[in-house]
């Protein structure tokens, strides 16, 4: 029945992400130009999704475990750091130039979109960079 509840979530939020647009890079690119032509619809998407995930959030850390029972594990990172920043002005680069983020990207590889197979295959290449020889450098130099 986990299982099955799973896959539901994850075909009600790509659905969503399809509806909305979030999976289009063109929409993506349009709302990412403020200083061209700004396209400001998905940020309505992500001021409707705030009070959903905020309200979902907030009963969940009150039982202190998922839906499913098992233990709520939440970052405890609660802190900016170098690593932080110049890891989020990476993402943001990422996504201005592809139009993509993780999760509209593997909704879009889904859909077909030829695009996205490229973008998705230098991510899991940037996630494996970053999981053995950045961190073994970061490792060193910290040392």
């Amino acid at each position: 029945m986990q299982t099955f509840l799973v896959f539901i979530s994850g075909l009600v939020f790509g659905i969503g992400l399809i509806v909305s647009g979030m999976s289009n890079p063109a929409k993506v690119i349009h709302f990412l130009d403020i200083a061209g032509s700004w396209d400001p619809s998905l940020g309505f998407v992500m001021l409707g999704a705030i009070p959903v995930a905020f309200v979902g959030l907030h009963l969940i850390e009150k039982q202190a475990q998922t839906v499913f029972k098992e233990p709520l594990h939440l970052p405890g990172k609660t802190h900016l750091d170098r690593s932080l920043i110049v890891g989020g002005f990476i993402f943001g680069a990422g996504w201005a130039m592809a139009g993509f983020c993780p999760g509209p990207a593997l909704v879009a590889f889904g859909a077909g979109y030829g695009k996205a197979l490229v973008f998705v295959v230098a991510m899991i290449a940037g996630m494996l960079i970053h999981d053995h020889p950045f961190k073994r450098l970061m490792h060193r130099t910290q040392s």
